[in-house]
């Protein structure tokens, strides 16, 4: 009797202790872990009823919903916005530090330069038969490097023009204005026909196109501007090739608009929200759009948007798409990481996708749920347009590396004192060493 009571009090202390590991004790408490996500200021506008109207009131509901049921850690998910000029600091600039980013969510010709630092992890296996079936393989190798996805994609954004219809009334252009919802383009005369009635009709306070040179902010329509009179932008090798006649012409195009009044005064020193706030004012005509504006531009009441590609030599237009994705990081700790890893797969097999709604959704499956919404607030046009759409980075590595030295000569052209040869080879010269920069110093994630 003794033995069975001596065993009974045995099994009740292994109960005991198996009970305490479970909930905290020494030995199996589940880790602590803080999750940064962080994000760049994003306007969303998901065809979802009652979603969150930007992407930080996405990740932070996203984020609060999956630390929930994760059971492998006791997750806390902190949530970063910041502003657009800032994401070097915020990523690259928190390496080894406590703020380091866990998850970033930003546009891929952003994101791919971090690749080459190392630290963004590959994420081929949190890559399901199902999600990988979802998105266009397109999409997916926009995302890769040597065969390994880095980033994932969750919506696009095309970059095209948008022009106020109530100012080309006013000016006698009511024959451009489309009466369908679509995406035009314009042949070269037509451009001419319109930005100079536009500074000739209008008042002097408003002018016909935008731009700025102020900042790295909205480099890539500058880029697409410097297609129009037939320039590839790229060589065979995706090497910047600015300096050829073509490219020169463009150059001498933007320099002419210029000299007639076609852009807002100063604008070699005004950056991207300056135009936006002349737009919104009813300042300026013509202005870049995306998917994620739609919302924006409506409680502005300003109902009357067209639509049109940027310049080209064919009359066919152009325009870009701007892939905005995840991509994970690793600072380290090994909770963190697997945590990073599973919150972007839960957002992948998850109702959360929805709000990739929010531009055009990269997912099939919930495109196809959302299809009537999306017909009746007009992202039908953006699919249609796609094949206007030009690759504006080549895939190159150290793209913010390209940034940083392409506006300064934008600024140079503005200014109108420097050759355009000395310009367009200038662009060429340090574009390219920024590009070749990349290469020699890039390092994958083993």
């Amino acid at each position: 009797m003794m033995r069975k009571r001596f065993y009974s009090f045995v099994l009740m202390g292994l109960l005991l202790v198996g009970a305490f590991d479970a909930c905290g004790g020494t030995g199996a408490a589940k880790p602590e872990v803080t999750l940064t996500l962080k994000t760049p200021i994003y306007s969303l506008d998901p065809l979802k009823e009652g979603t969150e109207k930007d992407m930080y009131g996405f990740l932070l509901k996203a984020g609060e919903a999956f630390a929930e049921q994760y059971p492998d850690a006791d997750v806390t998910v902190k949530v970063v916005q910041f502003e657009n000029n800032k994401e070097m600091d915020e990523v690259t600039g928190c390496y080894g530090t406590e703020n380091a980013v866990d998850v970033l969510c930003s546009g891929f010709f952003n994101m791919s330069s971090y690749i080459y630092d190392g630290r963004v992890v590959p994420l081929d296996d949190i890559i399901t038969d199902e999600i990988r079936e979802d998105i266009p393989d397109a999409y997916w190798a926009s995302g890769q490097v040597e065969g390994r996805t880095y980033m994932m994609p969750f919506l696009t954004s095309m970059n095209t023009l948008c022009y106020n219809k109530k100012l080309m009334r006013e000016a006698g252009l009511e024959k451009y204005i489309s009466s369908r919802d679509e995406i035009q383009s314009w042949t070269e005369e037509e451009w001419e026909e319109i930005l100079s009635a536009l500074k000739r009709n209008l008042p002097d306070s408003v002018y016909p196109m935008m731009m700025y040179a102020g900042d790295r902010n909205g480099d890539m329509h500058i880029m697409t501007f410097f297609r129009s009179k037939g320039s590839s932008f790229f060589d065979k090798e995706m090497r910047f090739h600015i300096n050829t006649d073509e490219g020169i012409a463009a150059m001498q195009m933007l320099r002419d608009w210029k000299e007639a009044g076609y852009f807002p005064t100063n604008c070699d020193s005004m950056v991207m929200m300056d135009n936006f706030d002349l737009f919104i004012n009813g300042q300026l005509v013509f202005y870049v759009s995306n998917p994620a504006l739609y919302a924006v531009f409506q409680e502005a009441g300003m109902d009357e948007i067209g639509y049109v590609n940027f310049p080209s030599l064919d009359g066919g237009g152009y325009c870009t798409d701007n892939l905005i994705g995840f991509e994970v990081l690793d600072n380290g700790n090994e909770d963190q990481l697997a945590a990073a890893k599973a919150f972007v797969r839960y957002v992948y097999e998850s109702d959360w996708l929805d709000y990739s709604t929010g531009g055009v959704t990269c997912s099939r499956r919930t495109a196809e749920k959302y299809d009537a919404q999306a017909q009746e607030r007009g992202l039908a046009k953006y699919v249609e347009n796609a094949s206007h759409s030009v690759n504006y980075t080549g895939n190159n590595p150290n793209w913010n590396g390209v940034r940083e030295v392409f506006y300064p000569h934008i600024q140079d052209l503005l200014y109108g004192e420097k050759d355009l040869e000395e310009i367009a080879a200038a662009i060429d010269r340090e574009c390219n060493a920024a590009i070749r920069d990349g290469y020699e110093n890039m390092v994958l994630h083993p």
